[in-house]
């Protein structure tokens, strides 16, 4: 299921958080056309590495993604940002631009968290990879990087 309003009810330019008295620049980051853009305020996350099959089919590799409280990001040209919501899966909501394609986003409905994929932000983030996630679905052409650790279950 695809859908313009995401149920995960994103937070857009016009409900974000008020951000002015942050003294930390924001994040950025946008879509590979520039019709979805974003920007974060505060702290984000470690990236995770995702090798899970959704992720998989997703992205087409894995996913590395960050992440952040919803309520710090703020999203720009929303109307080129759809979401995916698979009918396996109904909780989980991937946001990608629907006029070039990109991988953005992903969530659980419901959640106080986003996550973001971090290929998309401009550098530099001053990010680093902390985890790996699911590593036994990695498919068998990507040789896993045995420096990062799998995330404790």
């Amino acid at each position: 299921m695809t859908k313009n309003q995401p149920r995960s009810q994103i937070r857009s330019e016009n409900n974000a958080k008020d951000d002015s008295n942050d003294p930390q620049p924001p994040m950025r980051g946008r879509c590979l056309c520039g019709a979805v853009s974003y920007r974060v305020q505060g702290v984000l996350r470690p990236v995770w590495d995702c090798h899970c099959v959704r992720c998989r089919r997703w992205t087409g590799h894995h996913i590395a993604a960050t992440g952040c409280d919803r309520e710090r990001i703020r999203i720009l040209g929303d109307e080129a940002l759809r979401w995916h919501h698979p009918e396996e899966y109904p909780q989980v909501a991937y946001g990608f631009c629907v006029r070039c394609g990109s991988s953005l986003f992903w969530t659980v409905v419901g959640s106080d968290t986003i996550s973001i994929c971090a290929g998309t932000l401009e550098p530099p983030t001053g990010l680093h990879t902390q985890y790996a996630l699911f590593t036994e679905d990695a498919s068998d052409y990507h040789t896993l990087n045995l420096d990062i650790p799998p995330l404790p279950r």
